[in-house]
């Protein structure tokens, strides 16, 4: 078995294992549904309320989606006004700090107030938990250039946006997928923790709504249905940043050749 086959296999094979644990620990210790449903009755209210979970799941994506390519605008744009001057990163990076920093628990019930439209409100709140790790791995790779390289730059007189195009972006891509990688999950994070907020004055239609009401109801396997296609959307965003950035760099850059 190749590499590229052992790392799917051995994390399936956990993934049954866990499964079946789970189903079977459920099945003998007889646990209510009401407290821990099985894999298998979670498997069937996902079947039977597809129309309104895959509903609520297309809601956070949008959201998530355009929380994470506003991060990403935003992100790439701050970090080259930081590269260009450390006056303007001195100035301005502690409050991109701020931002990483502040739960966005205490702040969301603020913009929802401020932001008529709960789409933007909630895309608002995504994108500051989303917009930190792009600032930061972006900034970082552009300043980690060869400093032979910088020299020579230097010493052939390139101007200021030739050495960005041609030394300081193609230095900083594998840094800028690694924020990618990590700003896609929270984007989902900051879009559901938005949701929960907003859910509670019954302004929110996506699955951490649908979390809140199987709560309410007493109704957990749908809670855990829910539950799974969050995780699931995680774990597929990170998925694709990663074939993004092994598609981009694969060819040249030694972090991804390394690979099978």
């Amino acid at each position: 078995m190749n590499a590229a086959a052992q790392r799917v296999f051995w994390p399936v094979l956990v993934a049954v294992v866990l499964i079946g644990l789970w189903q079977g620990l459920v099945v003998a210790l007889k646990i209510p549904p009401f407290l821990v449903p099985s894999p298998l009755r979670v498997a069937q209210v996902l079947g039977a309320d597809a129309a309104l979970l895959f509903g609520a799941l297309y809601t956070t994506l949008k959201i998530t989606l355009f929380a994470f390519l506003t991060a990403v605008v935003l992100g790439v744009l701050v970090a080259f006004a930081f590269v260009q001057s450390r006056t303007i990163e001195t100035a301005f990076f502690p409050y991109a700090v701020l931002l990483q920093v502040t739960p966005i628990v205490a702040i969301a019930p603020l913009i929802i107030i401020w932001v008529k439209n709960p789409t933007a409100s909630l895309v608002i709140c995504a994108t500051l938990v989303a917009l930190f790790p792009i600032i930061a791995n972006t900034t970082l790779g552009l300043r980690s250039v060869n400093p032979g390289l910088m020299a020579y730059f230097k010493l052939n007189r390139a101007t200021r946006w030739q050495t960005l195009t041609r030394l300081r972006i193609p230095s900083a891509l594998p840094y800028f997928f690694g924020g990618l990688r990590i700003s896609s999950g929270l984007a989902l994070i900051g879009a559901v923790v938005a949701e929960f907020v907003a859910g509670t004055g019954g302004t929110g239609t996506g699955l951490a709504y649908q979390i809140l009401q199987a709560g309410y109801q007493l109704n957990i396997p749908r809670m855990f249905a829910a539950l799974f296609l969050i995780t699931l959307s995680g774990v597929l965003l990170f998925v694709l940043m990663s074939v993004l950035g092994r598609w981009a760099l694969g060819s040249w850059h030694e972090s991804e050749q390394g690979h099978d």
